[in-house]
């Protein structure tokens, strides 16, 4: 696990400005955190199930994968 900086990618906002829906990667190692209902999803590869993340990087354009080391 790396310590780089994430960088953000803003897909929506409420009313107060607030991030509903976005994208956290890691430039170093290229993995993807989305954000869904303003809350970032961080847990480790090993828990992560991709499939339910894939409708959601689809309807955003998003082509992403977690790193060949998961287990899924």
């Amino acid at each position: 696990m790396d310590k780089s900086d994430l960088e953000l990618k803003i897909m929506s906002r409420d009313t107060n400005g607030d991030i509903v829906e976005g994208l956290l990667t890691c430039p170093s190692c290229q993995r993807y955190y989305p954000i869904v209902y303003g809350v970032p999803i961080m847990q480790p590869d090993e828990y992560r199930e991709q499939q339910l993340e894939k409708p959601i990087l689809d309807r955003w354009g998003v082509q992403a994968a977690l790193p060949a080391t998961t287990n899924q």
